[in-house]
């Protein structure tokens, strides 16, 4: 056979296996894996370096409405360029129906944004925001049927957050086609109960964000988001686990036979609460929900992702710029950690952190750096095997790794639309050197080879079965 593409010499990492291979990529798939494969448009000599599936970022934040004044720092051009740079060939973003936008009418509004402008695949999940006749009866339905079959629910934020007898009126609909429900976990009153405590003592500073949405806020949350898709039968992802107590509960779910999936994010396992101390307001630059929390908790999450108790590794990449009233300085945010717009980006650095962190240190193998980073986002989402494995018959979604390469993390060298990193100095030991997407060479030698913007959305199966 006459191949498009040969990677020649690669260590080939799997969730499952790693191995020597040469890869042959013919019409934007993988068409065979072997050994001394000849004959190619292009060979790329991959001697001393992985070749790993693409990263799937299942939980990205972009162009999203934020409130009065308030405007996301990636559209999806900057945000998939940064993406690509990081090693990532597919991102699942959140479709937000802003003001009284039909659900329908906002997933065509997303559409709109992404088409030509994506230099990575996007799949969209959907945020279900209310319960009227027309969201649940007619819009949700339809969608899930069309192939957005999962959706998140928010337990906190005013205009996004359901009641539980609202999150019950959705699970219902999720259990009857079949989707998969994600829940933001998080206890509105007691947040609102103890923001008004901190703001009427006066402490309005970034860091008391970070008080005033303590663990048990987030525990109690995770509780009651299983007890609920127990009463709804119907399986349920727990996103941005930020600690060990949210952890457990999902441990004791999983022990009495309920299907529980749980994800964490960088920030959980290298920022603390003390990072939102940082002077001359520079503390707004971490603030996100729920909030980096302490070294414990870092060491409970780690613990979670070597176990297996995290199937699910993701950004959270919700970016705003610092230096602006329309970011991190609308109006207000001096006075209160209430108006701070919430969020940080992340979705350039999550790979390289935990490569770094996690599989040259020692802490995980390379096996389960890919099934946490690609392939369980993969099965979850219905997007398996197209996506998140290498093997002959999935796209060619292939990311080259050099793990002797050593960087500083720092925000001259990140593509994204934000002005600051939180990992701002931070060191990792690894680093994506070339991206592929479906066999078509989009960064090389970690420069831009392709301008062109070839990402397309991804129409997906129902949620796969357990990992």
């Amino acid at each position: 056979m006459s191949y498009d593409l040969i990677i020649k010499g690669a260590q080939v990492a799997t969730a499952s296996d790693v191995f020597s291979a040469d890869i042959g990529v013919k019409d934007g798939k993988i068409a065979t894996l072997g050994q001394d494969l000849r004959d190619a448009v292009e060979i790329i000599d991959a001697s001393g370096l992985y070749a790993l599936p693409g990263g799937i970022d299942s939980h990205v934040h972009i162009s999203q409405p934020s409130g009065p004044g308030v405007v996301m720092a990636d559209d999806f051009e900057s945000a998939t360029l940064s993406a690509v740079f990081g090693g990532n060939t597919t991102l699942m973003p959140f479709c937000l129906p802003e003001g009284e936008e039909s659900l329908r009418a906002a997933v065509d509004a997303y559409h709109a944004k992404a088409a030509g402008n994506c230099h990575v695949d996007v799949s969209f999940h959907l945020i279900v925001n209310r319960t009227d006749p027309q969201t649940l009866g007619q819009d949700l339905p339809a969608l899930l049927e069309a192939g957005h079959s999962s959706f998140k629910v928010f337990m906190t934020y005013p205009g996004m957050r359901l009641t539980d007898r609202e999150i019950l009126e959705v699970m219902a609909v999720a259990k009857r086609h079949g989707a998969m429900v994600m829940a933001h976990a998080e206890n509105d009153d007691a947040i609102d109960f103890l923001r008004d405590a901190a703001e009427s003592s006066g402490q309005t500073e970034p860091y008391h964000h970070a008080a005033t949405r303590p663990v048990p806020v987030e525990r109690e949350a995770t509780h009651r988001a299983i007890s609920l898709a127990e009463i709804a039968g119907v399986p349920l992802t727990i996103v941005h686990v930020s600690n060990g107590e949210a952890l457990d509960e999902i441990r004791r779910a999983r022990a009495r036979g309920l299907r529980v999936h749980a994800e964490t994010c960088p920030q959980y396992l290298t920022l603390t609460a003390e990072d939102l101390l940082r002077v001359n307001f520079e503390g707004a630059k971490y603030v996100c929900s729920p909030p980096p929390r302490d070294a414990a908790n870092q060491e409970a999450c780690w613990d979670g992702l070597v176990r297996g108790d995290f199937e699910l590794y993701s950004s959270d990449h919700c970016p705003f710029v610092f230096d602006s009233k329309e970011g991190k300085q609308a109006p207000g945010a001096k006075d209160s950690f209430r108006h701070i717009p919430n969020g940080i980006p992340g979705v350039e650095t999550r790979l390289p952190i935990l490569f770094s962190e996690g599989v040259m240190k020692g802490r995980l193998d390379i096996t389960r750096f890919v099934a946490v980073t690609a392939t369980n986002h993969a099965k979850l989402y219905g997007l398996y095997p197209q996506k998140g494995v290498i093997a002959v018959g999935a796209d060619a979604d292939i990311v080259l790794w050099d793990p002797a390469r050593k960087e500083v993390l720092r925000q001259e060298i990140l593509h994204h639309g934000s002005d600051y990193t939180p990992w701002e100095g931070f060191e990792v030991l690894g680093w994506p050197v070339t991206t592929i997407l479906r066999g078509r060479i989009v960064v090389r030698d970690g420069a831009l080879a392709d301008t062109g913007r070839h990402g397309k959305h991804l129409e997906r199966s129902l949620p796969g079965t357990p990992f």
